[in-house]
């Protein structure tokens, strides 16, 4: 059950509210004033509760389900206990995101400025906006209406960033333009020096790092992320990206719309990802390298040479899914005998 310290949770809602707001069909109309407290899982549901059944390999649990209602497929609704209440939908999994966003919503920080902050005579700060504790915003920077800028977070001069943007604690951030509905969580680092040396008389130079990091609209990026600015062009990481925690994108790489990279990802400088590219947790990428558009790199793969588009990979060094899969069985029957 959702702990209602932490979440904002709507009250008094009825199947109705249910089929409304999922596209769903109740099968029994004499139910629709029925009410839930709460989503749940299939296996914690209570009698006040609504879950969420789509998965057939789960269809010996759903006999065990005690929710007062339950939204399924079609195909699967036949699994359900009797006693218990049957939305269908076609997508269950869609209807689960929707129906959270209507009853659930993260507590705001109230609208103001904290008396600890600090902030440049000269910024520019919109409407609607919190500013935390021992927050700094430098000369220049201005931000966009109903932002929020979480406590301890340093945004660094000349800096700009849209509207409806959460900027967590703890967060820095310098050289960079942040587009609208943003999300940068807690203890990123964004715009900082890229790593880059030039050995010089036996000792290692820094080369100056000149370029921007450009973050498009609706961009997620995860605790204790790194993005580099460019050398010379400019770091971007396009509209809809999600990049999870802990992941590493060095200087001047360039990702495109929707791409998702998961946790401990390492792209190394200079690298070009299409749309809707897929890197799973620990890949690796090596430098200068051309990852397609809708191109899968499968979890704890190394990639030394360009993907095409659309290509599912994995290993290291990365090769077409089934290959690997080759290799695998390969190394599985010889080592036996």
């Amino acid at each position: 059950m959702v702990d209602s310290t932490f979440y904002e949770v709507r009250e008094n809602v009825t199947l109705a509210d249910v089929a409304k707001v999922t596209s769903a069909t109740l099968t029994d109309e004499n139910k629709k004033y029925e009410k839930i407290a709460h989503i749940a899982t299939m296996a914690s549901a209570t009698q006040e509760d609504i879950c969420f059944f789509y998965d057939r390999k789960k269809k010996e649990n759903a006999a065990k389900i005690k929710a007062k209602a339950c939204v399924t497929t079609e195909e699967l609704k036949q699994f359900v206990p009797q006693n218990v209440i049957v939305l269908v939908s076609e997508n269950p999994k869609v209807a689960f995101i929707k129906l959270n966003e209507y009853m659930y919503a993260q507590k705001k920080p109230s609208i103001g400025i904290d008396t600890t902050a600090k902030i440049a005579a000269n910024a520019k700060i919109g409407q609607n906006c919190h500013i935390g504790a021992n927050v700094v915003i430098e000369d220049n920077v201005e931000i966009g209406d109903n932002c929020i800028i979480e406590p301890n977070a340093v945004i660094c001069h000349d800096c700009k960033i849209g509207q409806n943007c959460r900027i967590g604690s703890n967060t820095s951030i310098a050289y960079s333009i942040i587009g609208d509905n943003c999300y940068i969580y807690t203890g990123a680092r964004i715009g900082f020096d890229g790593f880059g040396f030039q050995l010089m008389n036996y000792q290692h130079h820094r080369i100056p790092q000149l370029g921007r990091v450009i973050i498009g609209n609706d961009v997620e990026i995860g605790a204790n992320a790194c993005i580099d600015r460019g050398a010379l062009d400019d770091t971007i990481i396009g509209d809809g990206c999600r990049i999870d925690n802990l992941v590493q994108i060095a200087h001047n790489d360039k990702l495109g719309r929707g791409c998702v990279v998961v946790a401990q990802v390492g792209i190394a400088g200079s690298c070009t990802l299409g749309d809707f590219v897929v890197l799973g947790g620990q890949v690796g990428l090596a430098d200068h390298l051309n990852i397609g558009s809708g191109a899968q790199i499968a979890a704890q793969s190394g990639a030394m040479r360009d993907v095409e588009a659309g290509a599912v990979v994995m290993g290291s060094p990365c090769v077409p899914f089934k290959d690997f899969m080759r290799q695998v069985s390969f190394l599985q029957r010889n080592s036996k005998k």
